[in-house]
């Protein structure tokens, strides 16, 4: 019995350990592939760099386009319009004639009004000789001084009639002015309310024409109360420039000449309900870009900030920690950095911490990005060579 089993038990042992050598190999060719690391290509960015400058510092708003200032046209006086003497929608000086008034009525009362003074004074005059020979023959004794006090009362009641009808003829006269009507302001009119043949009352609800003023033009804006104080402190100092962003439809001002104004108005009261605190900008406006009623983008320049910490916008990423970059070594190896943006100027953000100038940092392509990547830099932008 024990010749039989020790040849089956040699086997045994001879098929473990050849199932041990197996297994051992097999965990050696798995540590080789774990410490073989996974080459990744370097990930093609873009980058920039970054630069210390000065920048100015500004107020950002959207604004609401008003008239300088704007008449309301209505007749003084009623009649038929006789005349329009410009067209819808054109441009008018103060003094230009607008509308003519039938004057015909009130040249006839011009004429009624200058007979009764020339009949009046007549009649004064008449009872001024009277009073003045009854003057005499009172003296002398020949006629009782109750006649010679009847002519004098005449004469008295006589010249204030003659006053009374100057004053009439002077109105008389005004009126006839006001059957044309001139514009007050430098202007451009607007929808014509009333056309000729019509019968205008005096002093009427609507407005025959409404002409606004667009050189100079007011532009409208509001910004937060914590500003209040700055705009203050810097309008003490000088003159507040503003500048005027007109929209587009592709919303691009990249080419885009903004109007520019000067600070002019604030308000005396910042409103409850918004927290905000209204201003008024006044541009010359010599090329009549800005037009009432329209909505454009304000920048105030408050100061400028010297030796700032820039790099374009696109480097700032935001994640669940805040905001960082992507900071490219001299290895092409990316380092993920928190940073903190003070402000955005254009397509620039100031840093106020987290970066020094001349550090290069990603751009364009940070999606793929790690910290500790490698990168293949295709381009530069402008920012990064300096031209700002």
């Amino acid at each position: 019995m024990s010749f039989g089993s020790e040849p089956r038990f040699g086997v045994t042992r001879a098929i473990t350990a050849f199932v041990l050598l197996v297994g051992i190999y097999s965990l050696i060719g798995c540590a080789k592939q774990k410490q073989e690391p996974v080459k990744r290509p370097p990930v093609p960015v873009s980058v920039g760099s970054v630069v210390e400058k000065t920048v100015p510092v500004q107020l950002r708003a959207i604004g609401n386009v008003e008239a300088y200032s704007t008449i309301q046209v209505r007749s003084q006086i009623g009649g038929i319009l006789h005349r329009v003497h410009f067209k819808e929608g054109q441009d008018v000086k103060k003094g230009d004639l607008l509308f003519t008034i039938d004057p015909r009525p009130y040249e006839a009362m011009i004429q009624q009004a200058e007979a009764n003074l020339a009949k009046d004074i007549s009649q004064m005059e008449y009872a001024r000789e009277e009073a003045g020979r009854y003057e005499e023959l009172v003296k002398k004794g020949y006629v009782a001084k109750e006649q010679y006090e009847q002519f004098r009362t005449s004469a008295i009641a006589l010249q204030a009639t003659v006053n009374a009808d100057k004053a009439v003829l002077e109105n008389a006269r005004l009126q006839l002015k006001y059957c044309y009507i001139y514009s007050p302001i430098n202007g451009r009119t607007g929808n014509l309310i009333s056309n000729e043949g019509n019968l205008i009352k005096a002093n009427a609800d609507n407005a025959m024409v409404v002409i606004n003023q667009v050189q100079p033009i007011y532009v409208n804006f509001s910004v937060p109360e914590q500003n209040l104080s700055d705009i203050k402190k810097y309008m003490g100092v000088g003159k507040l420039m503003v500048s005027a962003f007109i929209s587009k439809k592709d919303d691009s001002r990249n080419d885009e000449v903004p109007e520019e104004g000067v600070l002019t108005f604030v308000d005396n009261t910042v409103d409850p309900t918004t927290g905000t605190i209204k201003l008024k900008g006044t541009f010359e406006n010599p090329k009549k870009r800005l037009w009432p009623g329209q909505f454009v983008d304000i920048m105030v320049t408050l100061t400028t900030q010297p030796n700032a910490v820039v790099v374009p916008s696109s480097a700032v990423q935001t994640g669940q920690n805040g905001q960082y970059v992507f900071v490219v070594k001299k290895d092409n190896m990316v380092e993920s950095r928190a940073v903190a943006v003070t402000r955005t100027v254009g397509d620039e953000s100031v840093i106020g911490k987290g970066l020094n100038p001349g550090e290069t940092v990603v751009t364009d392509g940070q999606l793929r990005l790690v910290s500790g990547a490698k990168v293949e830099i295709k381009n530069t932008s402008e920012n990064g060579k300096g031209k700002l």
